[in-house]
């Protein structure tokens, strides 16, 4: 029986072939989303599910308190201080292991004969019990003993293979920048496994004790003060209860924490989170690696529904429209002795054979999409594997199946209960469904979207090319910005002198307007309760000049006397106001209390204000200071052209670092792709999102349509006798679906316009929606709302009247 439900459904697809096409395409562009969003959940619950016993694993995160040792919610981070795994094991006998991650390790590589790859390098400083806990096999190397001595560094595979020639360098010297040499002590196996700790290497947090003894980093391992730059992951003991750690919590808070009160120093207590409940998981501040927060994934779970309910409207839209073309066919059958239920089958059994083949074609869709989508930097963000979790296959075809049941359910109870002395002796009779407003209504929401859609992709598309255009309040035009990979900045700026087509050349610590922020706190007496938060740069003497930057007070720093720049400052005039200066020359000698070292930094000069930050934000208080053990790029104006000012630069280059390879990029360029990387996967999104709700729009209202002009052939043939025209007939056939296409609009186009403005009125810079953008977007929705109804409204005008009149 089920056999034969089957063939008849595959013969009835291909008779009808159009409607068919119609049906499968547009339930597998709905599926295709629902497609992604499954592969995405999949991927991310991936993350740390091979770890055995990972259900006893939990990161202690830190959370900031108010004056009254409350926590506050939206200070949670995803780090914690770096004495807390210690403290933990010495106060509680619940721990079985700690492990810590500490960040700092990266530079540019070279090899055991200091020969200079120019290879960079990134991960973490660790304890040895890493790699047992997470679960990282060794390829070379011994597990048990490579995290374990000072200076001991393995590496990924990948990271080994581009760093070394030998596939087992176990036993090679590497320099890493200004952290010195280390041995690689193992290579790690690759492996399919995800974790939410992404690395290329791990060196022993046994070599941490040295470099902050010699200064070349942050001392942090009696620092309580300090929770940013280390995460803390604890192993507890089998039938350990983790509300023993809550006691020692409030312990050390009580012990350590709250004596910093005095100091004014931010203060924490610490929660625990299991590790499985990371990715996908709560939204923490300061996260080691990729996490997809939970409301990303209900977000999208909400926008695949709708688009699944609109596919699945359309569907039965389509199918009830074809209903008068297979009316007799119903009443034939039941008239032979078929019950109901036979026919409710057979349509079901279409419906679930359109979905497996919308199923197929969603596949092929995925396939020809994923280079598209490994290339948003979302899924680079995260990860984002399409084809890595081959489970996911299985669950779509039960997928498919109830699609297609949930589709097909409504117009198979319709047309299963057609009366065969009704349908086979007049097929108005079944017209009922026809006089509903339901569909209408629906279809006028559908409409009302997609136009919704297509003027948030415009405006988002305006607003990159204001971001784009708009001036920053300093020249970034010609101007190089080069990695200084631990050279003398002041060695390279005297070579590059040497050149004519160079103008100048400046160190600073980061780039403006990059997307890079860097903020500490200043006060201007000890009395002040708090300190004002300001963004930052260290910089040298050259910034001014290279940036244009207009001094509107006092000087800028001098090369004269560096060392009494160090506690000299240069503010902007925001942060004048900030302080309630009376007026920038006002501002020249006095002084600011630095909240890092608790220094006192004499004003020597003011600069106008220019957007050091994105354009996404209103210009905010600013100091640079004279720093110059902590600049990392040289910013460089040259006139000519950019082939000859990359010429001169490696020349230069090539003298202070010969074999070393420079890493430069032009600047413009890198503040622009800022913009583009902020909105480019935002408007992919939405035109992809944009299509395919306009697509499913256009296919109702085809299928809504079909059936109407199905129902009005006799009425149009009893016209056309009477005398209507064509064009009348057009025009009278049409009404319904321009008055939806118009009420779309009446709705679409205010709620597009005030939606919108809620995230323009976040930017400091935003475009505005004028008529011109809204014009567009109404012309492109009734454009395809024109050809969707076209086709069927000019076919029913031009039937043959005698024809239609003699069959009926």
């Amino acid at each position: 029986m089920l056999k034969n439900y089957l063939k008849t459904a595959l013969r009835n697809l291909i008779r009808y072939r159009f409607f068919s096409f119609i049906n499968i395409f547009g339930l597998a562009a709905a599926m295709l989303v629902s497609l992604i969003l499954m592969m995405l959940v999949a991927d991310q619950l991936s993350y740390d599910r091979h770890i055995p016993d990972a259900e006893r694993i939990f990161r202690i995160n830190s959370i900031g308190v108010d004056e009254r040792d409350i926590p506050i919610p939206s200070q949670e981070n995803a780090s914690s201080p770096m004495p807390l795994g210690i403290e933990l094991m010495q106060r509680t006998n619940a721990i079985q292991k700690v492990v810590r991650f500490r960040s700092g390790l990266g530079g540019n590589v070279a090899d055991g004969n200091d020969q200079m790859t120019g290879i960079p390098l990134t991960g973490f400083f660790a304890d040895d019990g890493a790699l047992e806990l997470f679960q990282h096999s060794l390829e070379y190397g011994d597990e048990q003993t490579a995290l374990r001595d000072p200076y001991a560094l393995v590496l990924t595979k990948r990271a080994a293979q581009k760093l070394f020639k030998s596939p087992n360098p176990v036993g090679e010297s590497i320099h890493l920048g200004k952290l010195g040499t280390f041995r690689v002590t193992g290579v790690l196996r690759e492996t399919d496994h995800k974790s939410h700790i992404v690395f290329e290497a791990l060196a022993s947090m046994a070599t941490v004790a040295s470099l902050e003894q010699a200064g070349v980093l942050e001392k942090l391992s009696g620092r309580w003060s300090d929770c940013w730059n280390v995460w803390t992951y604890v192993q507890l003991k089998h039938g350990a209860d983790p509300g023993e750690l809550h006691t020692a919590f409030d312990a050390i808070f009580d012990t350590h924490i709250k004596p910093l009160n005095a100091e004014n120093i931010y203060k924490t207590k610490f929660l625990m989170q299991r590790l499985l409940e990371i990715t996908p998981g709560e939204v923490k501040n300061n996260q080691i690696g990729p996490q997809l927060p939970w409301i990303i994934v209900y977000i999208l779970a909400g926008f695949a529904s709708v688009v699944l309910l609109a596919a699945g409207f359309n569907f039965a839209s389509l199918s009830i429209a074809r209903s008068l073309s297979r009316a007799r066919e119903i009443g034939v059958r039941k008239v032979a002795g078929a019950s109901r239920w036979h026919v409710f089958t057979q349509f079901i059994a279409e419906a679930v054979l359109t979905s497996l083949f919308a199923l197929m074609l969603a596949l092929v869709m995925l396939f020809v999409l994923a280079p598209v989508m490994s290339r948003l930097n979302l899924a680079q963000t995260i990860q984002f594997n399409v084809f890595g979790n081959v489970e996911v296959y299985f669950v779509f075809i039960a997928f498919a199946v109830i699609v297609g049941f949930a589709a097909g359910v409504f117009p198979a109870l319709v047309l299963s209960g057609f009366q065969p002395v009704h349908v086979l002796k007049n097929l108005s009779n079944i017209a009922g469904f026809s006089r509903t407003r339901l569909r209408k209504v629906l279809l006028t929401i559908q409409f009302t979207i997609s136009l919704f859609f297509i003027l948030t992709v415009l405006i988002a598309r305006d607003q990159v090319a204001l971001f784009r255009n708009q001036d920053h309040g300093f020249n970034i035009e010609k101007n190089i910005a080069l990695s200084l990979s631990g050279t003398n900045p002041q060695t390279l700026k005297n070579e590059l002198a040497k050149y004519p087509n160079i103008i100048s050349a400046t160190a600073t610590s980061h780039l403006p307007a990059a997307g890079t922020s860097l903020g500490t706190g200043m006060k201007r007496s000890p009395e002040d309760a708090d300190f004002t938060s300001m963004a930052y740069f260290n910089v040298d003497e050259a910034y001014a000049a290279n940036m244009e930057l207009d001094v509107v007070a006092g000087h800028f720093f001098r090369s004269e006397d560096p060392g009494a720049s160090r506690n000299r400052i240069v503010i902007n005039e925001a942060a004048v106001s900030q302080f309630k200066l009376s007026s920038p020359e006002a501002a020249i000698g006095e002084v600011l209390i630095h909240q890092a070292d608790s220094a006192e930094k004499m004003i020597v000069g003011v600069v106008k204000n220019y957007n050091h930050r994105t354009l996404t934000h209103r210009i905010e208080p600013l100091v640079l200071f004279y720093d110059s053990s902590a600049l990392s790029i040289v910013q460089i104006r040259y006139e000519g052209s950019y082939d000859d000012a990359c010429a001169s630069i490696e020349k230069a280059w090539a003298l202070v670092n010969p074999g070393l390879k420079p890493v430069y990029r032009d600047l413009e360029s890198e503040i622009r792709k800022f913009y583009d990387l902020l909105f480019g996967d935002v408007i992919a999104i939405l035109m992809f999102v944009s299509f395919l709700a306009l697509l499913l729009s256009c296919f109702g209202l085809l299928g809504m349509a079909m059936y109407a002009t199905e129902m009005r052939r006799k009425e149009v043939s009893i016209r056309k006798i009477l005398g209507s025209g064509n064009s009348d007939l057009v025009l009278l056939l049409s009404k319904g679906f321009l008055s939806i296409l118009a009420l779309s609009v009446v709705v679409g186009v205010p709620l597009a316009y005030f939606v919108n403005q809620v995230w323009l009125q976040t930017l400091a810079y935003r475009t505005p929606v004028g008529f011109q953008t809204i014009g567009l977007g109404v012309l492109m929705l009734c454009a395809f709302g024109f050809l969707s109804m076209a086709s069927q409204v000019i076919r029913a005008a031009m039937v043959d009247p005698i024809r239609q009149l003699k069959n009926d």
